[in-house]
């Protein structure tokens, strides 16, 4: 192979690299997020990489849900889990996304759902009540 095949088999390889890299963020940016649901992501994501897991991708479908849930739960004033098909983690109460996250950390069910090897998509969602808490919601699939 010459010099310039290689420099040109190279680049490619690289810009392929870039590209599957960028590419859990790229799905994230697909599905508009409010900037607590990119931070529930992010730490979630951050969580995984901290125990060698790869990050979750953002389904526009597993959004929907948790969304649809998290404001069903605040019209409700219930936490209670959704009758999906889903892995789910819910919390109410806690300040902002990283709070949430931590909690869920910090209890061994819901940790085994962020840190669980088989799933690869991830829907959020936080829904403040004015006057009342904001309702948290992660749910997971393969």
């Amino acid at each position: 192979m010459q010099c310039s095949q290689r420099i040109r088999s190279y680049s490619m390889t690289c810009c392929l690299l870039a590209i599957v890299a960028l590419l859990p963020a790229t799905l994230a940016r697909a599905v508009e997020l409010t900037e607590a649901e990119a931070t529930l992501v992010a730490k979630t994501n951050e969580m995984r990489a901290r125990h060698g897991l790869p990050p979750l991708m953002v389904s526009a479908q597993l959004m929907e849900s948790a969304r649809k849930h998290a404001i069903w739960m605040a019209s409700q004033g219930s936490l209670t889990h959704t009758s999906e098909a889903v892995a789910e983690n819910i919390a109410w109460g806690q300040a902002d996304a990283t709070d949430a996250v931590e909690s869920w950390m910090n209890s061994s069910g819901h940790r085994a759902n962020i840190l669980n090897s088989q799933y690869t998509e991830i829907g959020v969602a936080g829904y403040f009540v004015r006057g009342r808490r904001i309702y948290w919601c992660q749910q997971f699939r393969n």
